[in-house]
């Protein structure tokens, strides 16, 4: 198992650290779901030791938002019948992280886990970021601001750059999305767009038949297991082909 550890930038926090058997192949940044940093990213980490992976997570929305409150309302977010009365609630929760102010913070955190990982000298300089929802949103962010990244894998994260800001990115980007999450398939295709013009090394996959958090397993209404495995797979070969 992990272990937790204490970092600061602006302000100090909390992110688990895993550690494979032996030397790492490399160490990668993993950045949790809306729902903060729980026990399903704290696997994911631990999943990607097994594939000889130092992995950092940090908890990046403790400080900021009501994380038990917000977690109370997950299940009726899936729910056809009640998740019209939750997302108001979801929204009012959420404000927060819209400011600027916000998202500067977390990536100054964000950096400060992509020095933390590629001081270590068994981790080759060699750092990844990856995450999921919030996550991989914020993946496309550290991409941007992290010339030194060797890679990024965005689970249906949004990245609503202008194409100068995409050109900072010089690490190839591995994206997932499912089909149903129609408030980032409508935007897709223009992300390509912009992520060609911005000359990045990007690709995706859509998998038919999901829709938003398909990959968390410990939600019933969203995990789709064929696209998750098939994610899963695409992913290691990803790091492995940028190691």
């Amino acid at each position: 198992m992990g272990e937790t550890v204490k970092l600061a930038a602006e302000e100090e926090f909390e992110a688990y650290l895993a550690r494979p058997e032996g030397t790492p192949k490399g160490a990668i940044i993993v950045i949790h779901e809306v729902w903060g940093l729980n026990d399903h990213t704290k696997d994911i980490a631990e999943r990607l030791t097994k594939q000889g992976y130092l992995a950092l997570a940090p908890d990046l929305l403790s400080s900021s938002l009501d994380i038990k409150g917000i977690r109370q309302l997950q299940e009726d977010l899936f729910d056809a019948e009640k998740r019209n009365s939750a997302q108001p609630k979801l929204r009012e929760l959420m404000a927060p992280i819209q400011s600027p102010a916000f998202a500067a913070k977390t990536l100054t955190s964000l950096k400060e886990c992509f020095d933390y990982l590629y001081a270590m000298p068994d981790c080759h300089e060699t750092v990844f970021v990856m995450g999921y929802c919030f996550g991989g949103t914020y993946s496309f962010s550290l991409a941007i601001e992290e010339p030194l990244l060797k890679g990024a894998v965005a689970y249906y994260g949004l990245a609503d750059q202008e194409v100068a800001q995409l050109a900072d990115i010089k690490c190839p980007v591995q994206a997932f999305y499912g089909e149903k999450d129609e408030r980032l398939i409508s935007g897709l295709d223009d992300l390509k767009r912009r992520m060609s013009e911005a000359k990045v090394d990007f690709s995706v996959k859509v998998y038919p038949d999901c829709g938003h958090a398909f990959f968390n397993d410990t939600n019933e209404f969203a995990y789709n297991r064929q696209a998750a495995e098939d994610s899963w797979r695409i992913t290691l070969e990803f790091l492995a082909a940028n190691s």
